[in-house]
């Protein structure tokens, strides 16, 4: 299996799904040709975004496969060493299982720490989850080196998302069907996590899941606080991107509100690290508290200068749901 599993990741197009969607073939090769012999395997279990809850639905279900996955890595690197990152209320909800897993694992020559984070968005960034468990401040590192050059403790290091080691181990064993895991929530009749093909449209997921909803809407996916988002009439022709996150809103719900949601989200999450996040967030926040007009221009304006000087991807990423809540809803029918 460690001759063929880059070629079975590369044949199944297998990616990161914590929402960059990098091509985890490349990225383990990249960790593998690093110099240095101490290679470290990280499992983020992060999840602090508004709409996601995956990640304690796999751990809580799908736990031995996430080790599964995990082992299929640290095997290709010749590594023993794990540092499992999860989000701390999640700790509570699957120890005494993780804990057995740990175990086992350790009694076959495995060094697993667990590392439980104070549940945080910017905690999910690969460098700041770095930095968190060696104990620095949490905010992102500047790149490069990336970590899989030098990352924890100075290491070549591997950081994965908890759905992506439950990929790699479907691909291990044989049994992938190129599905993905689904988080639903909103205005909907069943909020939950769903298994389903990876190539549906947003309207066909929904549809599927019975949660189509009888009323006109707008649908916000890839995460509830960066996600695009769209009208109903919109969604046939849209799959899923990012973290796999679908938010039903009424139609009639007001923008003062959705926008509210997401600068009250921003600027708590902020790790202060740079202007353009901190003071653009916060200053958004101030603006939506104290009006219940909305300067369209200004708040444009804002989020797309922070799209262009922040620092990471949590400054930048408010512009996706800023820019498209305008552009197909606002817009849209004042036009």
């Amino acid at each position: 299996m460690k001759q063929n599993i880059i070629a079975l990741l590369q044949k199944n197009q297998i990616i990161g799904r914590g929402g960059a969607c990098f091509p985890t073939a490349l990225k383990w090769q990249s960790v593998k040709k690093a110099k240095g012999k101490r290679k470290i395997v990280v499992v983020n279990a992060s999840e602090g975004e508004l709409g996601l809850f995956k990640d304690i639905y796999i751990l809580e279900n799908y736990l031995d496969q996430v080790f599964i996955g995990l082992q299929t890595a640290l095997d290709y690197l010749n590594s023993t060493e794990v540092f499992f990152n999860l989000n701390k209320k999640y700790y509570s909800k699957i120890s005494k299982s993780l804990m057995r897993l740990v175990e086992q694992y350790q009694a076959s020559g495995y060094q697993i720490t667990i590392y439980q984070e104070e549940p945080s968005y910017i905690g999910g960034e690969e460098t700041t989850l770095l930095n968190s468990i060696e104990g620095k401040r949490r905010q992102p590192r500047i790149r490069p080196p990336y970590p899989a050059e030098n990352g924890l403790f100075g290491c070549p290091t591997l950081v994965q998302n908890v759905e992506t080691f439950y990929d790699i181990a479907q691909v291990a064993q044989g049994k992938y069907e190129n599905k993905r895991f689904y988080c639903l929530s909103g205005k909907i009749k069943k909020r939950g996590v769903y298994h389903l093909a990876n190539d549906l449209s947003i309207s066909e997921i929904l549809k599927i899941t019975n949660n189509y909803p009888d009323f006109s809407f707008i649908a916000q996916i890839g995460g509830s606080a960066s996600g695009l988002v769209l009208r109903d009439d919109q969604l046939a022709k849209q799959k899923m991107i990012g973290a796999g996150s679908i938010e039903i809103y009424p139609l009639t719900i007001k923008p003062h509100e959705l926008l509210y949601k997401w600068f009250d989200f921003y600027q708590q999450e902020s790790c202060g690290h740079c202007t353009p996040c901190r003071f653009g967030s916060y200053q958004l926040w101030q603006q939506i508290r104290k009006k219940k007009d909305i300067d369209w221009e200004a708040t444009l304006a804002l989020v797309n200068l922070m799209q262009k000087t922040s620092f990471c991807g949590l400054g930048s990423s408010l512009a996706q749901a800023v820019n498209s809540y305008y552009q197909n809803v606002i817009n849209y029918y004042a036009s």
